[in-house]
């Protein structure tokens, strides 16, 4: 890999591997979700599976979709949720939608710390506690954008460092405890 343009290729030949990944990133560009972005799991899980020599799916629990949208009634995301179910019906996989303006709403009660405001989808990916799996990737025409905070190195070493956006040393800890017993190639930094 040479560079930010070798490592963008190679982070997306392993996520398109991913049959899941290449169909949601097909239609989801169809479903009027605005600033949305394919993120998480589903997208480091890719990477960690090609370089196990695994098979591009294993392992992967859900695939995550954010969006933003300023309208935070449960009604407005439900109906999101509804028209990305419809649409992947097919799919033998959990989808996970989340309006990101909503996120702040619910997250203290359920993790215990403040979540501060959002205004765009890719604010709940810089907030993620490993920050190597801060990536998103959406689909615009033939192309493809990436957005990784931290770039792309430490997702395609296997290297799992801490973001400590938010105060969540508990959850930093279980994720990588499950990833590492999945995946027991990555090297984790405590946090």
């Amino acid at each position: 890999m040479a560079g930010e343009a070798g490592e963008r290729a190679a982070f997306l030949e392993m996520v398109l591997a991913n049959r899941w990944n290449a169909a949601l990133l097909e239609r989801l560009p169809g479903l009027g979700l605005p600033d949305w972005w394919l993120t998480a799991g589903c997208l480091a899980q890719s990477v960690w599976n090609a370089r196990h020599g695994r098979p591009a799916e294993a392992g992967i629990l859900d695939y995550d979709v954010f969006y933003f949208d300023p309208e935070t009634s449960w009604e407005a995301e439900d109906a999101a949720i509804r028209r990305v179910a419809d649409a992947c019906a097919d799919l033998p996989v959990r989808i996970e939608v989340r309006n990101q303006a909503r996120v702040p709403l619910w997250y203290e009660g359920r993790f215990g710390v403040p979540y501060p405001p959002v205004t765009r989808a890719s604010d709940g990916i810089d907030r993620f506690p490993c920050a190597g799996t801060c990536v998103g990737v959406r689909r615009e025409g033939a192309d493809f954008t990436v957005y990784a905070p931290f770039g792309l190195g430490q997702l395609l070493n296997g290297e799992l460092r801490p973001n400590r956006a938010l105060d969540i040393p508990q959850v930093y800890a279980a994720k990588t405890a499950r990833w590492t017993a999945e995946w027991p190639g990555l090297r984790v930094w405590g946090w």
